[in-house]
């Protein structure tokens, strides 16, 4: 009897202890400055470019409660590695990782693998990784977008226009949408899935279509400004539409079709182009009425999501505890809404 007496009350202290234990780790989590490594694909991509501004602003309005430090990935797989390599070394509280070969399945199995060695909370954002690889780790999730609906809605762009106001797209008068496809990049679930969606919202609108060329611009302005440049040497104002994986490559084919003279304000020399992002420059361009629209995928958003959800990570809370985030069918996935942005 006095020993299982004994065994209950030692249960018991272990029991409060462990709890306390918990509750002094996360206590001081909250009092110290969490640092966080922010591993981005490349400094000079538009939109991470605006997500990193917005993550500086939160330090700068929360003074010694985080600091991150940025990492230049320079679109280099290897040196990625390398980064995170150092920072396991030094020891950080969380990781945000923006991973460049995100679809590699060796790739993200080493870095997970290093992660989860180490035992740090991380945030995979704006490029889904495999699932499968985040759902082996309870200290990992995924924060981005939906690429169907992106690309759902840059058809329904199209295809209002097409149906309200056709003479603005259809300039040859046959009753098909000409157009040229601007993908983000092979093997990319979010370039397949925007292209995807965004032809098969203009098929349901019943609008028919005809597919002049589809080029890999890898999410590059001047990748895309090249090849539009080139294509237009070809087809010239065959082209009434371009569809575009993202807003910098969108922009690019603008800027290479008013070398032509074509998307400067004359109606009757103007090209429907459509991309997602939602960029400064963009709301610009279709206020002037220069691009037909784009999805708006806010910035500050999807910084406020990294810093809300990855502070409660690094105290040892549930991930969306005190927040309006909720995760999506796969259980580990958060996706930030987006919005069109169109001026009819």
């Amino acid at each position: 009897m006095f020993k299982k007496m004994l065994s209950i009350i030692m249960s018991y202290m272990l029991l409060s202890f462990n709890e306390k234990a918990t509750f002094a780790n996360i206590n001081a989590a909250e009092k110290r400055t969490i640092r966080v490594a922010v591993f981005l694909i490349n400094f000079s991509d538009d939109y991470i470019s605006l997500v990193r501004k917005d993550l500086e602003d939160i330090q700068e309005e929360n003074p010694g409660k985080v600091e991150f430090t940025f990492y230049d990935g320079k679109s280099n797989q290897a040196v990625q590695n390398e980064q995170l390599d150092n920072v396991l070394k030094e020891g950080v509280d969380l990781i945000i990782m923006h991973l460049v070969k995100n679809r590699n399945e060796a790739t993200v199995k080493r870095v997970t693998n290093q992660i989860v060695k180490a035992n740090i909370p991380v945030i995979f954002f704006n490029r889904e990784p495999l699932l499968s690889e985040i759902k082996r780790y309870n200290k990992s999730l995924y924060i981005g977008l939906d690429a169907k609906s992106d690309g759902t809605m840059e058809g329904e762009i199209l295809a209002n226009e097409w149906n309200t106001n056709r003479d603005s797209i259809d300039k040859n008068h046959d009753g098909i949408m000409q157009y040229v496809l601007l993908e983000g990049g092979r093997n990319n679930l979010v370039a397949a899935d925007r292209t995807k969606y965004s032809l098969l919202a203009l098929s349901e609108a019943g609008v028919k279509k005809q597919e002049l060329e589809r080029i890999f611009a890898y999410w590059s302005k001047e990748l895309a400004k090249e090849a539009i440049e080139s294509i237009f040497l070809k087809t010239g104002p065959k082209i009434e539409a371009i569809i575009a994986n993202d807003d910098s490559m969108a922009l690019g084919a603008i800027e290479a079709l008013q070398s032509y003279g074509y998307n400067l304000g004359d109606k009757e020399k103007n090209i429907a182009i459509v991309g997602v992002e939602g960029l400064p420059e963009s709301h610009k361009l279709i206020n002037e009425g220069l691009m037909l629209g784009t999805i708006f995928q806010d910035p500050k958003a999807m910084a406020e999501a990294l810093y809300n959800i990855g502070m409660n990570m690094v105290q040892g809370r549930d991930a969306i505890e005190g927040t309006n985030y909720q995760f999506d069918q796969t259980g580990v996935a958060i996706r930030i809404p987006n919005q069109i942005i169109y001026k009819k």
